[in-house]
This record gives C-alpha cells, sequence and structure tokens, in this order.
C-alpha cells in the first residue's frame, strides 16, 4: 500500500481522527496491514501483547475463560474500533482472547515500536494514552455489564 494511501486510510479511522499531522508521521513507520480469517485468534490471554489492531472491517469477539463457566464474551467489536490496549501497560501481556468472527482487516501497529516513540516524544505520548484511555474505559464498562447481565442487580445497589 503506498505511504500517501495508508495515511488517508489512517486519518479516516475514528481512533486518529484529528491527529496532528506530526504524530501521524510518526505512527506510520509502526504500521502493517494485516488480515485475519473467521476463527482465527488475534490474541490468547497472558501471551505477550507486542502490537493493537485498527478494525477496517470484520467483527472480533473479545472473551476470557471463566473456568468452570466456560468461555464469556465480553463485547464484540467491528468496522472503526480498536483492539488491544495491553501493548501500552506493563507487563504487555493481553488481558483477553480474541477470535475473528467473520474475515477481517485491520491495521496493525507495533506495540514496541510505539512505546520508544512515545518514550521519545511525550507529547506524542500524551496523545496516544489520551485516546486508549478511552478504549480502557470502554472495556472496563463492557466488562461491568457482562457480570450484570450474568449476576443481575440488586434492588437499591448502584
Amino acid at each position: 500500500m503506498e505511504p500517501e494511501n495508508l495515511t488517508v486510510l489512517l486519518k479516516n479511522h475514528p481512533f486518529l481522527k484529528g491527529l496532528a499531522d506530526k504524530h501521524m508521521q510518526t505512527l506510520l513507520s509502526c504500521v502493517s496491514n494485516v488480515r485475519f480469517q473467521e476463527g482465527e485468534y488475534l490474541s490468547h490471554e497472558g501471551q505477550e501483547a507486542k502490537n493493537f489492531y485498527l478494525i477496517r472491517s470484520g467483527r472480533v469477539a473479545l472473551e476470557i475463560d471463566a473456568h468452570e463457566r466456560g468461555t464469556l464474551r465480553i463485547q464484540t467489536i467491528g468496522e472503526n474500533e480498536v483492539l488491544g490496549w495491553s501493548w501500552l501497560i506493563a507487563p504487555y501481556r493481553w488481558r483477553f482472547d480474541s477470535c475473528a468472527l467473520e474475515q477481517v482487516r485491520a491495521f496493525s501497529l507495533d506495540g514496541v515500536c510505539l512505546r520508544n516513540k512515545c518514550d521519545t516524544n511525550p507529547e506524542f505520548g500524551y496523545e496516544m494514552l489520551k485516546r486508549f484511555s478511552l478504549i480502557m474505559a470502554q472495556r472496563l464498562d463492557a466488562t461491568r455489564l457482562q457480570l450484570l447481565d450474568m449476576y443481575g442487580s440488586r434492588p437499591g445497589v448502584r
């Protein structure tokens, strides 16, 4: 993919909307284009989180192993969403499994490359942290809703 086309596609992804051109240039050297087939895993809980994904098309199930209860789907994400924040926070391990529910096209961003750029460019690092804080909050909300659905809520308790 030509660099200018890649830049346009990245700029149009909601996660990167409004990212300053200088930060986009910083990010470009860490990006690759990837595909996953239906049933293929993008991540496994506990494995090293080396990257994250900007989903271009397809759907991905985020799941956790609840031991005796089996696998619980926390959330399903799709086009224009982000998969992964574990690359950003030590010990850099995936906190869930993610499985393609259909063919997935995505941009893969190298987490080690980005961490190095964040360390050497605090302004870029802060911008990435602000954006990923929103993703982490969304995952926590999804988990909370899953727990409420699973265990029910008690009247009068919030």
